[in-house]
């Protein structure tokens, strides 16, 4: 089952494990079909693409290396309906910006973990989610930030 049937990103469903999101698939469910998770992120899915919901609180268990983990969490400090370069997060975390726009398409949990809300200096950079750029311009516009794109 679907977390969220219909979103301006299309459909979406979802991974779990230990009671914790590990991804979120597009255009199709996950594992995460049912219980106390379930209710909990299809809800804030629901409030997030209704504009009522500005952080998520579903828990999260990102797999990755010491500096994703560093990483998803810089990610989650964006606030909602804001943006910041990949070159700021490069200088934040020390690494390259090459090495924030590969952790940007290595996110397993997107929108969830706002990669949507990284872009590059000179227009938007890339998105991996399914639609690509045109999924990232929706969840910019739904956030209030689609000044940044004018």
């Amino acid at each position: 089952m679907l977390i969220c049937q219909s979103s301006p990103v299309g459909p979406l469903g979802a991974h779990a494990i230990e009671g914790a999101l590990t991804e979120l698939v597009w255009g199709r469910s996950g594992n995460l079909t049912h219980g106390p998770l379930y209710d909990q992120i299809s809800d804030e899915m629901d409030a997030y693409f209704a504009g009522d919901l500005k952080q998520f609180r579903t828990p999260v268990a990102p797999r990755g290396s010491t500096f994703q983990q560093k990483f998803y969490a810089a990610l989650c400090a964006i606030p909602y309906g804001e943006t910041l370069t990949y070159g700021d997060l490069a200088k934040d975390l020390d690494v390259s910006a090459q090495a924030i726009g590969q952790a940007c398409g290595a996110n397993p949990i997107a929108i969830i973990i706002p990669c949507h809300r990284v872009l590059a200096a000179d227009g938007l950079g890339g998105y991996s989610g399914e639609g690509g750029i045109d999924a990232k311009v929706a969840l910019l516009k739904l956030e209030g930030a689609a000044g940044l794109l004018i």
